[in-house]
């Protein structure tokens, strides 16, 4: 399928106050191109929706965001994290980045776990590198976190090991854990797709939460609702490309690109309806 120009919307000034992602590329091993001028920006306690079809290099993208790729990619371009560079940092200094600053929610969480090492004990050691507690106080936060996204016998599952909980519990830990770092910036990848409906809502509650205290989201997503009720800004893959970004209610009611187009009609198609008006977003 070939791709067309991008139709985006002026990209924000950069700042020291926000993430800015300029035309990032992605290389594997062997040479093959996985990502090609990727360009967005994310203010502080702002929403960036960024959808496209499975294969468009969303989580690819979050992933060279984090500098989870593996060895032997090759990654250019620019992204800057309130005025630091991400890409020239090494990786010691991006793991102490990591959780305290800018964190993530894989799409898939058991790659989040050590599978040799009891969730407890992971999440706990985890705060400790971030913040100075004892070992007694990041066993006490941990369960409150896990208490707080609701998950069942906290006190219970900080014994387990990953391979003991469910897909969705592993989900909710690994959202327990960005909760309990209460980081400034937080790449959330199909954050609510392994729950169900009443955790579902309370995850979107907590992560409103974390916006409210200034935290801003990726939210690379396929579901709608959760789309429409949380973003303030949209950027468009395909096939490794953003092709659009732009103020999310104008991207809705008048999509330009070819991509967003047909992202629009499908969504309009499964809901049965028009996403209702939303304020703009301000900085």
């Amino acid at each position: 399928m070939p791709v067309d120009l991008p139709q985006t919307d002026p990209y924000p000034p950069v700042t020291s106050s926000g993430l800015h992602v300029r035309d990032v590329w992605l290389e594997s091993p062997t040479g093959q191109r996985l990502l090609h001028q990727v360009s967005f920006s994310l203010p502080p306690s702002c929403c960036l929706g960024m959808v496209g079809e499975s294969g468009s290099g969303k989580s690819l993208t979050s992933q060279a965001l984090m500098n989870l790729t593996g060895p032997g990619f090759r990654r250019g371009g620019d992204v800057l994290l309130e005025g630091q560079s991400l890409l020239t940092l090494d990786n010691r200094a991006m793991r102490r980045l990591c959780g305290s600053q800018l964190a993530l929610i894989p799409q898939q969480p058991m790659t989040a776990f050590d599978p040799l090492q009891r969730v407890g004990n992971q999440i706990a050691e985890t705060l400790r590198q971030h913040v100075p507690l004892s070992a007694r106080q990041a066993r006490e936060q941990a369960i409150a976190a896990m208490e707080q996204v609701r998950l069942p016998h906290p006190e219970q599952l900080y014994r387990c090991y990953p391979s003991e909980l469910s897909g969705g519990m592993l989900q909710r830990v690994a959202i327990a854990l960005v909760l309990a770092l209460r980081p400034r910036w937080l790449i959330a990848d199909e954050p609510t797709s392994a729950l169900d409906e009443d955790n579902r809502r309370e995850v979107v509650r907590l992560l409103q939460d974390l916006r409210a205290q200034g935290c801003g989201l990726l939210l690379i997503s396929h579901d709608f609702s959760l789309l429409d009720q949380m973003a303030d800004r949209l950027v468009v893959m395909q096939q490794g490309r953003s092709v659009e970004y732009g103020e999310y209610a104008s991207l809705l009611h008048a999509p330009r690109h070819v991509c967003t187009r047909q992202w629009v009609a499908s969504v309009q198609a499964l809901a049965g309806m028009v996403a209702v008006d939303k304020e703009p977003y301000v900085d």
